[in-house]
């Protein structure tokens, strides 16, 4: 069944391209270029606050209210509280990214 999966989260993708195309400060993460076949098994968008007005944490919020499941980006590693005291090396990206992104729904129930 694996290539049913990957098949419907390509859909999915597509869909979400369509979807976010045009909308000034929220971009969908995709394939860089044509180097790379993403399974898009993961689905994330960035949220620019100044375009949009908004957080990725009250566009969370708010899609909850709708029983909508998001998630933010992963917590960089060397914020995490068991990583506190370990050497790091950080330009600030990982930060960055996680303040604007968000885990968007692409499993099998999405349509």
């Amino acid at each position: 069944v694996l290539d049913e999966h990957i098949a419907h989260h390509r859909h999915v993708h597509a869909l979400y391209e369509k979807a976010f195309e045009g909308v000034d400060g929220i971009t969908l993460k995709s394939n860089p270029d044509d180097r790379f076949n993403a399974n898009y098994w993961l689905s994330t968008i960035l949220i620019d606050p100044v375009k949009t007005g908004t957080t990725y944490d009250e566009v969370r919020r708010k899609l909850d209210k709708q029983g909508i499941e998001t998630r933010p980006l992963w917590k960089p590693m060397h914020l995490q509280p068991v990583y506190v005291t370990n050497p790091c090396y950080v330009n600030g990206v990982s930060e960055r990214l996680f303040n604007m992104g968000l885990c968007i729904p692409a499993g099998p129930w999405v349509t």
